[in-house]
């Protein structure tokens, strides 16, 4: 039977990657996608979600209206210099109607999923981790229902954002904090955090992109989306590749094992100098979340490429 899975996701480029991998993949049941602030503000985020799913054909999946700010500390930071103004590489115009949200917050529509499952429910949380820590922290009697968490941010050795911090954990660091530096005991649940130095690694080259595009129309307009987002990687870090970072959390998700564990105690640096949104090593009693690594990355790639050009 597939797994359970809620998805809180700010689209952007690897977000779409990601989401269309999870919607096609017959290992899950993807029950919400839930937008928050992030690559581009909410006011993109949303629709772009819910473009998202109807280019997929999904419409039927409830989509959840997330977080406009962090917890505690506004932010103005985004990345639409890496995404396109309109966070999915100027395509977002040419994709379908979005599916609109239901009503509520998008924390209440994660509780109702946990609350009607049957068997326990992964959440992938691949942008700012404010909606997860709000459930988290107003929720305790859900985690129960939460098979585990399963995290695309932090920077072990150097972040994308500062030259400690990766973007989604230095969008919200005091939610990223209580994400992953939890107290073992009732109402902690399992985490397991992919890494900046994870994703880049797992990079996609042309012929990898090129074979997204020639599968099918949903494929193109991820691959024509990518295609802007491949010149910023190929300026930046010089090289003819692009990291999905989001997709190779999501892989882990549908397909847990693809990617090795090393049990770590972390927190987050939430004070205001230039570490700030650094995941560093935790105090003895912090319960550890399972940093993931790529072993074997050909398989990884080849991986999700057979989950995105298939069709459901």
């Amino acid at each position: 039977m597939p797994r359970p899975l809620i998805i809180s996701t700010d689209p952007g480029v690897d977000d779409a990657v990601a989401l269309v991998l999870a919607l096609r993949s017959p290992e899950v049941d993807v029950r919400a996608v839930v937008a928050t602030f992030g690559n581009v503000g909410l006011d993109a985020t949303l629709p772009n979600a819910g473009r998202l799913l109807a280019l997929a054909g999904r419409p039927d999946v409830p989509l959840g209206v997330g977080a406009a700010r962090p917890l505690v500390h506004r932010r103005e930071q985004r990345a639409g210099h890496v995404h396109g103004s309109d966070g999915l590489g100027g395509r977002a115009a040419a994709l379908p109607e979005p599916v609109a949200p239901v009503a509520g917050s998008g924390v209440a529509l994660m509780a109702r999923v946990l609350e009607e499952a049957t068997e326990p429910v992964t959440i992938a949380s691949i942008g700012p981790l404010t909606d997860t820590a709000i459930l988290l922290a107003a929720r305790p009697d859900l985690a129960g229902r939460i098979e585990r968490v399963v995290v695309m941010g932090g920077a072990i050795g150097g972040g994308n954002v500062t030259a400690a911090a990766e973007f989604n954990v230095h969008a919200d660091p005091e939610a990223a904090h209580r994400v992953l530096a939890q107290d073992p005991g009732a109402g902690s649940v399992p985490v397991a955090l992919v890494p900046l130095g994870t994703t880049l690694g797992c990079a996609a080259g042309p012929e990898w992109v090129a074979a997204l595009g020639d599968a099918d129309p949903v494929g193109a307009e991820l691959a024509a989306m990518i295609a802007p987002y491949m010149r910023f990687y190929r300026g930046r870090y010089g090289r003819d590749a692009v990291a999905l970072h989001d997709a190779t959390a999501l892989l882990e998700c549908v397909a847990p094992g693809s990617l090795a564990p090393t049990p770590t105690a972390l927190t987050v640096e939430t004070g205001f100098g230039p570490a700030r949104g650094a995941t560093v090593p935790a105090e003895p009693g912090t319960r550890p979340v399972d940093v993931l690594s790529a072993p074997d990355v050909p398989a990884v790639l080849d991986a999700a490429l057979a989950r995105l050009t298939a069709r459901r």
